[in-house]
């Protein structure tokens, strides 16, 4: 698996049902290979301020949104690779600007303020993102995905996530990549990955097998089904008050 520190693609998404997984990965078949790690667990800390305000914006979706996150793979090591990335999305097309270090220096310059030891013009973007929003941890996302690549191009990337989990407490990825299930999601998201058009033969598997580009966030739709929750115990509170006062009428 290639790692460039500024990618810039489309990123089309589509919400899958089992059999809408079977009957692609069936049609896929001779059409792609694996990726060199091809089954992973992917753990992300998201970073926002006390008002939510990236996912809140992103969640209006407005023409351009912005997000920081530290994102690597399965459990790390403290030298294990991750990735401090900003990912913007301007009309559709998705731009990544990210910097490669050891987890435990990434996690110390992120969360701790200690600069990192090497400057770049990424790492000078990512602590002025830090300080425009006053951004500090506050999710876990972790997914399981797989990946794969067209088989005469490899810059077209095709890839399946699934079980997607979430933590608000240890926000730190060496803790594991556990956490509570988001409800009610897909059985996979499938994205397609291209630095220009998707193929005809693609388009065509698409359009027979009849799946559709859909709209999906994983922080979106676990931070709404975190606002539910909230919304349902407080109304739960105020009904239980009402019903209390009524009884002592």
């Amino acid at each position: 698996m290639s790692h460039r520190n500024t990618v810039k693609r489309r990123e089309l998404k589509f919400v899958l049902s089992k059999d809408g997984y079977d009957r692609i990965i069936s049609r896929l078949d001779g059409r792609i290979v694996s990726d060199e790690y091809p089954n992973e667990t992917i753990g992300s800390i998201y970073f926002d301020n006390g008002s939510d305000e990236l996912i809140r914006n992103s969640l209006a979706k407005p023409v351009y949104k912005e997000k920081l996150r530290l994102r690597c793979y399965g459990v790390p090591s403290d030298d294990a690779p991750a990735f401090a990335e900003i990912k913007k999305k301007y009309r559709g097309t998705v731009y990544k600007r990210r910097e490669q270090l050891p987890y435990a220096q990434a996690y110390d310059w992120l969360v701790g303020g200690k600069p990192p030891a090497v400057r770049t013009q990424i790492t000078d973007e990512i602590d002025f993102i830090i300080k425009k929003y006053g951004l500090y941890p506050r999710i876990i996302i972790c997914y399981d995905r797989q990946s794969f690549y067209a088989e005469d191009d490899e810059e077209l990337r095709i890839t399946f996530d699934g079980n997607i989990r979430s933590r608000r407490t240890a926000l730190d990825l060496r803790a594991g990549t556990f956490g509570e299930m988001l409800n009610g999601q897909p059985y996979r998201i499938m994205e397609i990955k291209t630095a220009d058009s998707v193929p005809m033969w693609l388009t065509e598997i698409l359009s027979e097998e009849k799946i559709y580009i859909g709209s999906f966030s994983k922080y979106g739709s676990i931070y709404r089904q975190e606002n539910l929750k909230v919304n349902t115990k407080e109304k739960n509170n105020v009904n239980g008050e009402n019903e209390e006062c009524f009884q002592a009428l």
